[in-house]
């Protein structure tokens, strides 16, 4: 990771270079793919999709949400922000993107005046389980869609603070 490390709104300039994301053909099942995600922004308001870039280079994309109903009923009795798609570009994976991308959510959550983060992940050992608990998530004993839902607390976590 380079100190140009940012994260960019995804725009008409650059919303091909977002489209060309691709994570490895083995991780294509576990994560839907960026078109997908950008489709689903256009149809969901608490969605924050953003490209991942260091330097010059595109090296990946994430979409958060804010203030999301999770009832199933949507009776705003449970209202959660989170990551909800994590995208690392094939040959960028291991360069701790991905912890950046972690740590920039649990960062617009704070600054939203939110203390927890929120994510989904699919089991299994070849999933991102460990990714996410290594950072600090805690599985919730939920599923969504047949996932792991995980919680970050950001009142305690190091992880969320990109450390």
């Amino acid at each position: 990771m380079t100190p140009e490390l940012r994260l960019e709104k995804i725009t008409a300039a650059n919303i091909d270079t977002a489209l060309g994301i691709q994570v490895r053909p083995d991780q294509e099942h576990r994560v839907a793919p960026v078109v997908k995600s950008l489709a689903e922004a256009y149809v969901h308001p608490e969605a924050w999709p953003r490209l991942i870039v260091d330097g010059d280079r595109a090296v990946g994309f994430l979409m958060a949400f804010f203030d999301s109903d999770w009832t199933a009923g949507k009776t705003g009795t449970d209202i959660r922000s989170g990551l909800w798609r994590l995208n690392i570009a094939a040959g960028e994976q291991g360069r701790g993107y991905g912890r950046f991308a972690v740590a920039s959510v649990a960062a617009e959550i704070r600054r939203r005046g939110g203390s927890r983060l929120t994510t989904t992940w699919h089991p299994g050992e070849d999933g991102p389980g460990a990714f996410y608990l290594g950072l600090g998530f805690r599985p919730t004993g939920e599923e969504s869609g047949g996932q792991t839902v995980g919680e970050l607390d950001l009142t305690a976590s190091p992880a969320a603070d990109g450390a």
